[in-house]
């Protein structure tokens, strides 16, 4: 079972930024594309554990401002060379507010 927690309207999250959120499972960064695309991501860099919702999103990835490691926020992959990943959060979006999935069992 997902439990779904109310993220809140488009305009709240930055354009090619992100906005972060404390959560059962801890922070988690909802980023917003320049096509104004959603994405969630645990907010812990796969390499030193940056902070990725400080980073730079350009087009559907992020760069960790720690090691500039770049991160795909579809599926939370670092993009090659480098090796990882962050898990990545379903995002649903009804009657205009967007809602950030956490599984029951964390």
């Amino acid at each position: 079972m997902t439990e779904w927690i109310e993220i809140g309207a488009l305009e709240e999250i930055p354009r090619r930024g992100s906005r972060r959120m404390q959560t059962r499972l801890g922070p988690v960064a909802i980023f917003r594309t320049g096509d104004d695309e959603i994405f969630a991501l645990i907010d812990r860099c796969p390499h030193k554990g940056g902070p990725l919702s400080e980073g730079i999103v350009s087009g559907k990835r992020v760069a960790c401002p720690l090691h500039n490691w770049v991160i795909e926020l579809e599926n939370g992959n670092a993009v090659a060379p480098d090796e990882g990943c962050t898990p990545p959060l379903p995002i649903r979006h009804e009657n205009g507010r967007f809602w950030l999935g956490l599984k029951a069992d964390g």
